[in-house]
């Protein structure tokens, strides 16, 4: 099965974006299951590695 999840919410101030990166993990560790992940527009802030999370978040 191949699954592609598409996220373009920001890393910070909602967490649609961390969620879909954890249900994208998941089904990654299934067997038989290949994921793709596509960040778009602000999601592609979730790529970054070494991120300082903002005050308050």
């Amino acid at each position: 099965m191949k699954i592609l999840v598409l996220l373009n919410d920001p890393p910070y101030g909602t967490e649609r974006s961390y969620n879909g990166l954890r249900l994208a993990g998941s089904l990654a560790r299934r067997d038989g299951v290949e994921v793709r992940v596509f960040l778009f527009g602000d999601a592609v802030g979730c790529g970054l590695a070494n991120q300082k999370v903002p005050d308050g978040y």
